[in-house]
């Protein structure tokens, strides 16, 4: 076992570089009708009263308070927009990990990586540490945020479904509670995979 700094990092026999599975990730919204987003956005401010009637009356500009719901229902759409594009990315995180495990299980020198029996031994958390060890860093993207989300949705839910709460200031607590929870499920101590070992391709889809 090598340690590095308060890092612990499993020992892989032999020198060859361990070729990973690719991360794929689809990049695009995959949203068919905008339009229908920006209504629910609509919905969510007048539902949720985001505009206080009181303050709408006191502008004599009569269109004034319909910019102002307009400018709250993009932003609010802005808000889902990221939660999906993280959602995206923890989905094809957590995919990739399963086809890495497959990999391990195949693999003579990985096949005792994984096992929680021996120790050192890394964990299904150890593969996104690996990510940000390779300098996977997509913009506006927080890995463990990303997988936090995936484990919380299976789908990502319709604008609809959610608060102004929630886009606004829950998404990100929430998503990293998931995540802290799913890393902790291995028994520690959990090592990480030392990055010189592996390489892999991220593909956008």
């Amino acid at each position: 076992m090598d340690v590095v700094g308060d890092r612990r990092f499993v020992e892989i026999p032999g020198d060859k570089l361990h070729e990973l599975p690719p991360l794929m990730v689809r990049t695009g919204h995959n949203v068919r009708r905008l339009d229908k987003v920006v209504d629910m956005a609509n919905d969510i401010v007048q539902s949720e009263e985001l505009l206080a009637e009181a303050a709408a009356l006191d502008w004599t500009d009569t269109h004034e308070a319909d910019r102002r719901r307009m400018d709250l229902a993009i932003n609010l759409v802005e808000q889902y927009m990221g939660f999906v594009t993280q959602w995206q990315w923890g989905d094809g995180i957590l995919e990739w990990i399963r086809h890495c495990e497959t990999q391990f299980q195949i693999t003579s020198e990985l096949r005792n990586v994984l096992r929680p029996d021996l120790w050192p031994h890394a964990s299904r958390c150890s593969f996104v540490t690996l990510l940000s060890d390779k300098a996977v860093r997509p913009e506006n993207i927080d890995l463990q945020r990303a997988v936090g989300m995936r484990l919380t949705f299976r789908q990502p839910p319709p604008i609809k479904c959610f608060s102004n709460q929630f886009l606004f200031y829950l998404n990100s607590t929430v998503a990293s509670t998931a995540y802290s929870t799913w890393s902790h499920m291995a028994p520690d101590p959990v090592s990480s995979l030392p990055p010189e070992r592996f390489t892999f391709q991220v593909v956008n889809m």
